[in-house]
C-alpha cells in the first residue's frame, strides 16, 4: 500500500486524520483489537445507531459491515460515511436480497414486517420496524397480537418467538454463517471439561446451543452478564471478537471460546468483519474513500422503521 505509516506510527497517523477531518469512529465488538482500541465508540448494533445519530462529526467512519455503514448513512444523509473495506458484507444480508424479499410478502398483506438490521438498506425500506438483538422480544411483545413477519434471521426469530410467547411468527429462512458453526458435541465437551463455567450464547446461534446457554444476549447482554455474574469462567458461543472487550472489562475471569464444528478453521471469526485492518483504516481516513451512499428514495423509506425502532427502545 502506497505511503503506509510504518506499523509504529500508524495509530498516531490515524489519530492525526480523525482530528483534522473531524472523524468519528464506530467499531462492533466483533472488529480486531486494535480497532475496537483506537475508536471513539465500541458497541453492538443498537448502541452504534444511537452513536451514529447522536454524533456531530463530520464524517462517520464505519468499522463493521456495509449494512451498518448504511444505517448511519440513512440516520445521518448530510454527513460523509466512509468504511475501511467495502467488501465487508453479512451473511444474513446477503441471504435476504430484497427482491426475492418483496416477492415473499406478497403472501403476507396483512402482516407487520419486523427486520432485523442485518439486512440491507433495501430490504429495511420494505419493513415496518427494524429491531437488533438486544431490543427484538420486546418489540415483537409491543406489537401485541398483530401478524408479524420477521427477517432475514430464522435462528433470532424462534428465540424471539418463545420470549414473546408468538408462535405464529413468518420466518424468512436466513441466517449467520458464524453462529451456525459451532458444534453441540464439541459444547458440550467443553462443558464436562469446565464444569464451573457458564455458557453464554447470542440469539443467532441453532438451538441445540441456545438451549445449553445460562444465558442469550445481544454482545453488549453478554458483555454486561460476564462483568456482573458471580462465575470466574464463561464459553462464549459467539464471534470471538467480543472476547477482547470482555477481557477488558473482566480481566478477572477466564472467557473460553465455544469450538466450531471444524476446529480446522477459524470459523468463529467473521469473515467478512475481518475484512477491515488498522492499515485499511488509515487509507480511509486519508482519502475518505469508500464512501457508502444510500439512494435519497430508499433512504426516505428505510429511515422510518429505523426511527421506530430507536424510539421503541428506551
Amino acid at each position: 500500500m502506497s505511503n503506509m505509516p510504518s506499523p509504529d506510527q500508524l495509530e498516531a497517523e490515524i489519530l492525526r486524520l480523525k482530528n483534522e477531518k473531524n472523524v468519528v469512529i464506530l467499531a462492533h465488538y466483533y472488529q480486531e483489537p486494535e480497532i475496537q482500541d483506537i475508536a471513539d465508540f465500541v458497541g453492538d448494533s443498537l448502541q452504534l445507531s444511537v452513536e451514529a445519530k447522536n454524533t456531530d462529526a463530520d464524517v462517520i467512519c464505519f468499522c463493521g459491515v456495509h449494512f451498518m455503514a448504511e444505517t448511519a448513512k440513512i440516520l445521518n444523509p448530510d454527513k460523509t460515511v466512509v468504511v475501511p473495506d467495502l467488501d465487508a458484507g453479512c451473511s444474513l444480508a446477503d441471504g435476504c436480497p430484497a427482491d426475492k424479499f418483496e416477492s415473499f410478502l406478497k403472501d403476507y398483506p396483512d402482516h407487520t414486517v419486523v427486520s432485523y438490521i442485518n439486512c440491507s438498506a433495501e430490504v429495511k425500506a420494505l419493513s415496518d420496524i427494524i429491531c437488533t438483538s438486544s431490543n427484538a422480544a420486546k418489540i415483537v411483545k409491543a406489537l401485541g397480537d398483530e401478524k408479524i413477519v420477521f427477517a432475514p434471521d430464522k435462528h433470532l426469530g424462534r428465540y424471539v418467538s418463545k420470549q414473546s410467547g408468538r408462535d405464529d411468527l413468518v420466518l424468512w429462512q436466513g441466517s449467520c454463517i458464524v453462529h451456525e458453526t459451532f458444534s453441540e458435541k464439541k459444547l458440550l465437551a467443553l462443558k464436562v471439561r469446565n464444569p464451573g463455567a457458564k455458557i453464554i450464547a447470542h440469539p443467532e446461534c441453532e438451538d441445540s446451543i441456545l438451549r445449553h446457554a445460562d444465558c442469550i444476549a445481544s454482545t453488549s447482554g453478554l458483555l454486561r452478564f460476564v462483568v456482573e455474574d458471580d462465575a470466574t469462567s464463561f464459553i462464549v458461543a459467539t464471534e470471538a471478537g467480543i472476547l477482547h472487550k470482555m477481557s477488558q472489562a473482566a480481566p478477572d475471569k477466564e472467557l473460553i471460546p465455544a469450538p466450531p464444528e471444524d476446529e480446522s478453521c477459524s470459523c468463529n471469526l467473521c469473515p467478512f468483519m475481518r475484512l477491515n485492518t488498522m492499515e485499511k483504516l488509515y487509507l480511509c481516513l486519508r482519502d475518505l474513500s469508500p464512501q457508502v451512499d444510500v439512494p435519497a428514495e430508499i433512504r426516505e423509506k428505510a429511515l422510518r422503521p429505523i426511527e421506530r425502532m430507536l424510539e421503541m427502545s428506551f
